[in-house]
């Protein structure tokens, strides 16, 4: 544009400097003036040149104004371009993120459907486990209401229940007052004896209601007691033949039944896994009744025992 500006200065003085020794009259030939006149050829050329180089010129600011404008233009297009290129570059700095999250979601979009695939099988299973259990008990129902007892026919058979229990308590309590008054009424010395033969005969139930009498009655009760201990033991119920082998020992202590009485104590603590009591037992009957066959057994206990 400087060059341009700079041709159109050179021409324009031009003239001036070429034909400046040339004679004008009056006016003429001055190309200065609005309306020139009196012009040479050579002149008219210059005219005309002007002429041209100041359309150029026009034509050149134009231009260059148009240029100005353009590059506003540009700067402007090249702002929004820069302003694009930010945004487009967020955008993708953006899209990676959602599709990182996208990614990350998918995962976890995938993770949530495999639970939910494994709940809904182990619900399934549940649901299949309680199909079968109202299934057993419908048929459980359906077996209760083929035999099922009305209320009037339970009341019916309780009643007949509590009516036969009262008939047996009476008929119980009709033997033993039957028992009682006839072992009231017998001797002593005979009830003895029955229960002697009942113990012989293992009729151990009638055999300990006699000695149990006797014991009322305070006849021979050391005696009744070892018996009685005797047929608890022979029972195997140790506890209630050590309770009146205890007794009896304790009523009278020189008895000749005592290395048995001793003896039985002893197993039965044995039984009932008292080791330190029975060894102690069973000692006892050696030292105080060393030739007894009760010591015998007792050494053979020991013997196991240890």
């Amino acid at each position: 544009m400087k060059y341009v500006k700079y041709v159109i200065l050179v021409l324009t003085f031009s003239p001036v400097l070429l034909f400046g020794e040339e004679p004008s009259a009056f006016g003429a030939g001055d190309l200065s003036s609005s309306s020139p006149y009196g012009l040479t050829s050579n002149e008219k050329v210059i005219l005309e040149t002007k002429k041209k180089l100041k359309k150029v010129a026009l034509k050149s600011n134009t231009q260059a104004n148009q240029l100005d404008s353009l590059r506003e233009r540009i700067d402007g297009l090249q702002s929004i371009v820069e302003s694009l290129s930010r945004k487009s570059h967020n955008n993708k700095i953006n899209l990676q993120k959602l599709q990182e999250f996208s990614s990350q979601s998918f995962q976890s979009i995938n993770e949530y459907q495999k639970r939910q695939t494994a709940s809904i099988g182990q619900n399934k299973l549940e649901i299949d486990k309680l199909k079968l259990m109202i299934l057993e008990v419908s048929k459980s129902l359906d077996e209760i209401n083929k035999n099922y007892v009305t209320k009037d026919e339970y009341n019916a058979l309780i009643k007949d229940f509590n009516n036969f229990k009262a008939l047996m308590a009476a008929e119980l309590k009709s033997k033993n007052r039957q028992t009682k008054s006839k072992s009231q009424s017998i001797k002593s010395s005979d009830l003895y004896n029955r229960a002697k033969n009942n113990f012989n005969k293992k009729r151990y139930t009638q055999a300990i209601r006699d000695y149990e009498e006797l014991i009322r009655r305070h006849y021979k009760p050391a005696y009744a007691h070892y018996m009685i201990g005797e047929m608890y033991f022979k029972r195997k119920d140790y506890a209630k033949s050590i309770s009146y082998f205890k007794k009896s020992s304790s009523l009278y202590s020189k008895a000749s039944y005592m290395p048995k009485l001793m003896l039985h104590t002893a197993i039965a603590m044995e039984k009932t896994k008292d080791k330190q009591h029975a060894d102690a037992f069973f000692n006892a009957i050696i030292n105080k009744y060393p030739n007894s066959k009760e010591a015998l057994e007792a050494e053979k206990y020991l013997g196991i025992l240890q």
